[in-house]
């Protein structure tokens, strides 16, 4: 298990807005098979792997910070599939240590964790890739579309904004590609994501889908080919 990043380390903020969730982690949801929230029913469980939820409300915060998108790597803890339930298989969480505060300063700045189940072993309530839940202390009253700024370890938790980096990685192409024409392009994505982590490691944080779409953008700007059939 890793070792938590000191608060002092959480110094790159970001303001994101507060949306209203599925209900489940708190189990407010009419719907939810989970009266007590799912956060209550996975604290005990999280604790045997020394992660300590007693702190934060039994509760998710969730903040949209679209159009940008996360990319999270290097966790404080990481807990592997957890068997927390009977009504589907075990998950996989990871957490990262946070801070935050309401944008108009009406309560100081507190200790939080960003809590992330892992989409590839979650069966139902996936989010958004702007969007982070997050554990915090009582924070009293908030409301959708309340606005709060969150600190982050900008080593572990970066917010990209996809359009932006699709566009410089296309001027980054520009004369690459007019240069070598049809031999610059790849086969495969991890043909390309190689010569990117070699040539600019930061558009490495585009999607699959978002470098074939730049990789598209230059094949029609900058050369007289066809472009290729997509599968």
């Amino acid at each position: 298990m890793a070792e938590m990043n000191t608060a002092t380390e959480c110094t790159t903020a970001h303001v994101g807005c507060c949306v209203a969730g599925h209900g489940v982690a708190s189990g407010r949801a009419a719907d939810s098979p989970y009266p007590a929230g799912t956060i209550s029913l996975q604290a005990p469980l999280f604790a045997r792997h020394g992660v300590d939820l007693s702190p934060y409300q039994p509760a998710t915060l969730n903040l949209d910070f679209s159009p940008g998108e996360w990319r999270l790597r290097q966790p404080d803890h990481h807990v592997e599939q957890l068997l927390w339930s009977d009504r589907h298989p075990p998950e996989t969480f990871s957490f990262w240590r946070c801070r935050l505060q309401p944008l108009d300063a009406r309560i100081t700045a507190v200790d939080a964790l960003i809590y992330y189940p892992h989409p590839e072993t979650k069966q139902a309530h996936h989010q958004p890739a702007g969007l982070v839940e997050v554990l915090a202390p009582p924070l009293g009253s908030v409301l959708p579309g309340e606005r709060f700024q969150l600190w982050v370890d900008a080593r572990c938790c970066r917010l990209i904004q996809p359009a932006r980096l699709r566009s410089r990685l296309l001027e980054f192409l520009k004369f690459r590609v007019l240069a070598a024409q049809e031999a610059f392009f790849w086969d495969d994505a991890d043909g390309f994501r190689r010569w990117l982590q070699a040539h600019w490691p930061e558009a490495c944080d585009l999607s699959d889908q978002d470098l074939a779409l730049t990789l598209d953008q230059a094949r029609a700007l900058y050369t007289e080919l066809p472009m290729p059939p997509r599968p």
